[in-house]
């Protein structure tokens, strides 16, 4: 049982690495500049990983038949996609990804663009990438999948706290902002000489988060900002 569960923890860090690296090779191309994709700091999307167990622990019975496959893959990932978006927005108040402007959204959420990707995605997981990863992960020592696991997933547990507490300080200080011209340049100033760098990586991997977590005192920043130069 606990052998079991180790190979999906490393599954799980496997899918959220190679989530991340496609999604920064996807931005990294289309912006001709690197872009450390993700909401965390180290290189995994944990969406991915999330997405893949709960693709593999709910359709494991269900693997004869790859039409239930696709349908149920497209209806777990689009239903965890819009969660994740919904309850990211109600903590930190930042909309993390929106697809309001193509065809087909829910509430720009999710979309029929990204869905149909993700049912064709459950099904190379089920029939080729599980079987693949999972040979080689059953040929590794009990004692190096046990190392493995461990490691990562505390240092996955630090990087959620660290992540965490970077949007929530970020939070607290657009309340703190007062309309000093002063106050709001020199904020605007550390962040310029990277005080706050793990910031600046959040804003490159998601533009729209500092209008949205800093809700409008971004743009009276740089106004301000503007004013003094």
């Amino acid at each position: 049982m606990i052998t079991e569960i180790e190979n999906y923890i490393v599954l799980f860090f496997i899918y959220s690495f190679l989530g991340w690296l496609m999604e920064t090779v996807g931005d990294t191309i289309r912006k001709k500049r690197f872009v450390n994709r993700g909401f965390l700091i180290g290189p995994y999307c944990p969406i991915y990983g999330a997405g893949v167990l709960l693709i593999t622990l709910l359709l494991r019975k269900y693997k004869e038949d790859i039409f239930i496959t696709f349908f149920m893959s497209l209806l777990i990932c689009g239903t965890l996609e819009y969660m994740t978006s919904y309850v990211m927005e109600k903590i930190f108040k930042a909309r993390w990804w929106d697809y309001s402007e193509r065809r087909f959204n829910i509430n720009g959420r999710i979309c029929l663009e990204t869905l149909i990707p993700f049912g064709i995605a459950g099904m190379f997981i089920i029939y080729i990438a599980n079987p693949f990863f999972l040979k080689y992960i059953n040929l590794l020592p009990d004692i190096a999948v046990h190392i493995f696991s461990v490691v990562f997933l505390t240092l996955y547990i630090i990087d959620m706290i660290v992540s965490l507490r970077i949007i929530l300080n970020l939070k607290q200080m657009s309340r703190e902002l007062k309309d000093n011209t002063i106050e709001i340049s020199d904020k605007v100033r550390d962040i310029i000489k990277s005080k706050y760098r793990l910031y600046r990586r959040l804003v490159n991997a998601f533009p729209r988060i500092k209008e949205n977590v800093l809700y409008n005192k971004w743009e009276e920043m740089k106004t301000k900002l503007r004013k003094i130069i």
